[in-house]
């Protein structure tokens, strides 16, 4: 899958995933989302962000949680 809007950088924000190299995580929105806040306040808040970078935080994030990893076993 790919993510236009998310970038990972070990130079913005420790590689965590961010919103098109902006220091806005995904975690952040994410995060904000989950408290309650709305879109409208997000925009508010990241005046830089576009609504669209709100969805691509949303899936990714959901991308994330349905990737698997397996323990590695060795003979």
């Amino acid at each position: 899958m790919q993510f236009d809007r998310i970038t990972h950088n070990p130079a913005v924000m420790g590689g965590k995933p961010c919103i098109r190299g902006l220091r806005v995580t995904v975690g952040t929105i994410v995060g904000l989302l989950a408290t309650g806040a709305t879109r409208e306040r997000i925009l508010q808040a990241y005046p830089y962000l576009e609504p669209e970078d709100i969805d691509a935080a949303l899936a990714y994030a959901a991308w994330r949680l349905e990737e698997r990893e397996e323990a590695l076993v060795t003979p």
